[in-house]
Order: C-alpha cells, then structure tokens, then sequence
C-alpha cells in the first residue's frame, strides 16, 4: 500500500518515505511520501485561502455519503487498522462502529442551529433590539492524532470541523498513517473540497512542530502524551489549544457490588484494545472484604482473552503498537513485583505481544500505578472503605474518567460529587460513552475543553453576536 501525504487533496512530491510495517510480525504494510516545511505553508494557506463554503446541507451530505462508503468497506478499513497498528480485529471493527457513529452524529448535528435570540428590551439600560448569536467557521484548524485509535481519533477531529465548516490539517501518527489517509480518500470522494482537508506526515521539525507554531493556525487539537501535550503548549502561541492527554483511570469495586458485574468490567477496561486507551482501567480499587473473592475471578477471567495473532477471529488481544512499548510494560512490572507485587496471571512479553496480566497486593506509590501504564495490565489495590478508594483515586496528577461498581445509590452518588475527574461511570467501564456526548478531563488530563462531536463543533468554531432594531 503505497500512499502519499496530501495537500489539499494531492498528492504531495515527497520528502523521502516512511515505512510502515505491522508490530505482529514486522512485515512491511504500506510506505508514505513524506511532506516538507515548504507542503506546510501551502496546507494552511490553501485552508486560510478557501472561500466556497459548503452550506449545512452540503456539509451534512459530505459526511453521511463518506458514511455510507465507509459501512460498505468496514471490514477493509478494520483490516488496515490491525495491519498498522497490532490490535485483534474485534477492537478494530468495534473501532469502524464508532467511527460509523461520529459521521452520522456530526451530519445531524451539523443541521442542527445552535443560535441564540435575545431581547434587549429588558434592562433599563437597554433598548428595543433583537440580539441574536450564529457560530462562524475559524479560517484554519490542525489536528495531530495518536496511534491507539487510528481511525475514529482522527474521525473526531476532522469530521467535526467539517461540520463546523472549518478547514483543517491533519497530522496523524507516523505509526498509524495508513488508514487516516484511506479516510480522507472517502470524504474527498464524497464531495469534500480538497481544501478543507490536507493529511501531512513527515519529520517532527518540518511538519507538527511547524503546524504548532503556525501564525495562521487558529484551534489546535491534540490527543496523545502529557509530555508533548505541555511542550506544545509552550511553543502553540496565540490560539485555541484542545489538548486530551493521558488517564490513569480507577474502577472502584465496593463491598456491595455485583462481583460477576465488576469482573466483567475490570477485564474488559483493562485488556481491551491492548490496554491502549486513555479511558482504560488502570488501577483496580478494591474493599476489603470482596478483594478476595475479586482477585480469584478476575485470574479466571484473564485467561478468556487470548492473547496472539491479531488477524486471527479467536484473538481477543493483539499486540501493543511496538516492541519499546511491551518492554516498558515489562520494567514497569518487574518493578511493582521487586516492591511486592504478585504476578497472578499473566507476564511478559514477546516482541510488541504483551499478554493480559493481572497483580495483586500492588504497592500505592509504583510507577505502574502513579504514572499511566499504556498496556493490558490489571494491577490491584486494596482500600478500607469508600473514603480510602475516593482518596487514592483522586491522589494522581490526572483527572480523566472513573469507574465505579456498587449498589449504593449514595455511594454512588458520593463518588459522582467527590472525584475530581472528567467523567464518572457507575456500574460501567471509565471508558463509556457515546461519540456525540462530552468528553475530556482535568489536571494532566487535560485542560478542562471537551470533545466528542457537539462540543468539538464549538472547539472549530465562533459564536458572532449581533443586534438589529426591533
């Protein structure tokens, strides 16, 4: 698969080529002609320089035509994914779903006026007018995407700045490009001008560290580390910054809790897509007097997801993105069992294959539970009570999603008030949620603007206000 980074929509000269190849067996899938600090510039004047705005029904066609050609080559498109990226095909036609969903949330949500009227009348001070609001379009957006969801990360960049009619530059990860291109092949195909939408991969200083500090870029989104997210911060400049960082996500599992429930969601926030999630469960926060019981299920558990070739239709967890990361999940385990943690499932790894593992008895202050661990690992920590759990999960530099599994209406309901994160989920994973509602975090997480369709249209848009005489 031989593509290339694109220019408003061309295919750009290059500026040598990046080599693609699949962490499972190291074979090449796909080469990409890299773009230059000149490709750049002339992205972004292309989008500044863009004066055919589609309306919202065009617009609106855009996205639920690329919908349509998307549901005919799901499996396609779910196939390149597991080839870039190492995840079973379950975790990559799940991802095809979802980012089924955000083009049909954001064509709806496009026809949709959010403006707002105001009577000016109604203060002594004021006047007989009618004040109204319309969001307008931003001139440029850039978006830099990760590598753990490929597709529908860069799904809920570019396709609500469509929505918003704004022009945007995407630099998807150099680990993952392949299917990002193959998407914005369908949205030019189904009718979007090549203006409002250029893929660029290259190296770091002439390509994202140039987007970054562009003086014409006006929102920049980012997901990916906490470290890049503040350096990019630092250098951005005077724009809007979106910025969705890591997680360090709890599921708080309580004495009154459904066990089987709570099991089921420990393993299925923990192992799937690889433990490479920002919402993946990342420390399992159990009472007492069911961790027990808890920890013998989950072993049991553990050995339902099989762990292999992520092509194959009984592989339930393929491999991390590469080799560097499954050893780093490797140290950090090694670590947590030298403080006195116990491997109880588990460990290892092999080339980027790293199996599902659960530990016990993990020590409050190692590095796999106080920084975020990128893998499919289970680590346990025992708590007193509610107050202890809700004390240990709120100790963290991050504040994305929780979890927490109870009976309890007011332990719930404590728990809902009491974390200081961007989400909490009772009785269900941190990861839940639907592609149209709210989503960011707090602290290292983020700085506190959401997305996920509805509130990334605002993110790629203005509100002008206006008055009329009435």
């Amino acid at each position: 698969m031989n593509l290339s980074s694109l220019v408003a929509g061309k295919p750009v000269t290059g500026n040598g080529t990046l080599r693609v190849c699949n962490p499972w067996n190291g074979e090449l899938v796909g080469s990409v002609s890299q773009a230059t600090r000149a490709d750049v510039d002339a992205a972004v004047d292309a989008a500044c320089g863009f004066t055919c705005p589609l309306s919202r029904f065009q617009r609106s066609e855009v996205l639920e035509r690329t919908r349509s050609a998307l549901e005919a080559r799901r499996d396609e498109f779910a196939r390149t994914i597991t080839s870039e990226s190492g995840l079973a095909l379950r975790e990559t036609r799940y991802e095809v779903g979802r980012t089924l969903d955000v083009l049909r949330f954001a064509a709806m949500e496009v026809l949709r006026d959010d403006g707002q009227i105001f009577s000016a009348d109604v203060s002594a001070q004021g006047k007989a007018r009618k004040i109204f609001t319309v969001r307008e379009p931003l001139r440029c957006a850039v978006a830099i995407t990760p590598f753990n969801h490929p597709l529908n990360q860069v799904a809920h960049k570019v396709v609500p700045a469509i929505a918003a009619g704004t022009p945007l530059v995407l630099k998807p990860s150099e680990k993952t490009p392949l299917v990002a291109l193959k998407f914005a092949q369908l949205l030019y195909e189904a009718g979007l001008p090549g203006e409002m939408l250029s893929v660029l991969l290259g190296p770091v200083g002439d390509v994202a560290e140039s987007l970054v500090r562009h003086e014409k870029v006006e929102v920049l989104a980012f997901t990916g580390s906490v470290a890049i997210g503040k350096r990019i911060a630092g250098m951005a400049g005077y724009k809007k910054l979106v910025l969705e960082l890591g997680g360090n996500d709890p599921l708080i599992v309580l004495n009154d809790a459904d066990l089987e429930l709570a099991v089921t969601l420990a393993a299925e926030g923990a192992f799937r897509n690889s433990g490479q999630r920002c919402t993946a469960v990342k420390r399992i926060l159990v009472e007492d007097a069911v961790a027990a019981e808890f920890t013998e299920r989950l072993v049991a558990k553990s050995r339902d997801y099989l762990c292999g070739d992520p092509m194959a239709e009984t592989t339930r967890v393929g491999t991390v993105i590469d080799e560097a990361a499954a050893s780093y999940l490797e140290n950090v385990l090694e670590e947590a069992v030298v403080e006195g943690a116990r491997i109880l499932a588990g460990g290892g790894c092999k080339g980027a294959l790293f199996h599902p593992t659960v530990v016990a008895d993990v020590p409050r202050n190692c590095r796999m539970v106080v920084n975020e661990s990128f893998g499919p690992l289970a680590p346990i920590l025992k708590v007193r009570d509610l107050d202890d759990a809700l004390e240990l999960a709120n100790a963290t530099s991050f504040g994305l999603s929780s979890g927490v599994v109870t009976r309890n209406l007011e332990s719930a309901t404590k728990a809902i008030k009491r974390l200081r994160c961007g989400t909490v989920n009772i009785n269900e994973v941190p990861g839940f949620r639907i592609e149209c509602s709210p989503f960011g975090g707090v602290k290292d997480s983020g700085q506190g603007v959401k997305e996920g369709v509805i509130e990334a249209i605002k993110a790629y848009s203005f509100v002008k206000t206006f008055s009329l005489p009435w």
